[in-house]
């Protein structure tokens, strides 16, 4: 079982950014991010092929996220700029997915979870 840390959330304001950071125990993975509100089901963000960087995002976040890696660290990244109070949730970040056209299948390994609030 691969061992996933994801960073970086945090408080800030409506139009902010922050970057999230994820690596998981026996890199490379396809990897993903996801997100979850209390009360509410856990939702797709965004994922990435490792080989060939291909990426994919949800349409709530697509010109405001991106997904992208860095191989010499073997760490995924999520910048997320334009912050809205929509976007406060709980962002886990999920390895061994699997991209397959304009389709997200999760992986098998999640992190604990990084919080991310959204003041306005």
């Amino acid at each position: 079982q691969a061992q996933v840390v994801e960073s970086g959330g945090g408080l800030v304001q409506a139009g902010g950014s922050l970057r999230l950071s994820c690596t998981a125990s026996g890199m490379p993975f396809n990897m993903g991010w996801y997100r979850q509100v209390p009360g509410k089901e856990r939702e797709f963000v965004a994922g990435m092929s490792w080989r060939d960087g291909r990426t994919l995002y949800a349409d709530s976040v697509k010109g405001r996220f991106t997904i992208s890696r860095d191989g010499a660290k073997n760490t995924v990244w999520l910048q997320m700029n334009s912050l809205n109070s929509e976007d406060t949730a709980i962002y886990y970040c999920n390895a061994g997915g699997l991209l397959r056209a304009t389709m997200w299948t999760e992986g098998n390994h999640w992190g604990q979870g990084t919080q991310v609030t959204v003041s306005s």
